[in-house]
């Protein structure tokens, strides 16, 4: 074993890296019918805004490759 324990030392600074985001998405305090409430919410705010720049910005040519042949 030529490697000896960087394994275990990588694995101990990859702990102190990431700190305590081990849970991060179920320890916002939200019951799942809230959590739902939230993202559809953030869902009809992202599809609205889409649906805007879409009527608004089709003659800017600013778009991530929208124009297919």
């Amino acid at each position: 074993m030529t490697r000896g324990n960087q394994r275990e030392k990588d694995r101990e600074r990859a702990q102190a890296r990431s700190g305590n985001k081990v849970n991060k998405g179920k320890d916002d305090g939200l019951t799942p019918e809230q959590r739902r409430e939230r993202d559809a919410k953030a869902l009809q705010e992202k599809t609205a805004k889409k649906a805007a720049q879409a009527a608004g910005g089709e003659s800017s040519g600013g778009g991530k490759g929208n124009n297919k042949k």
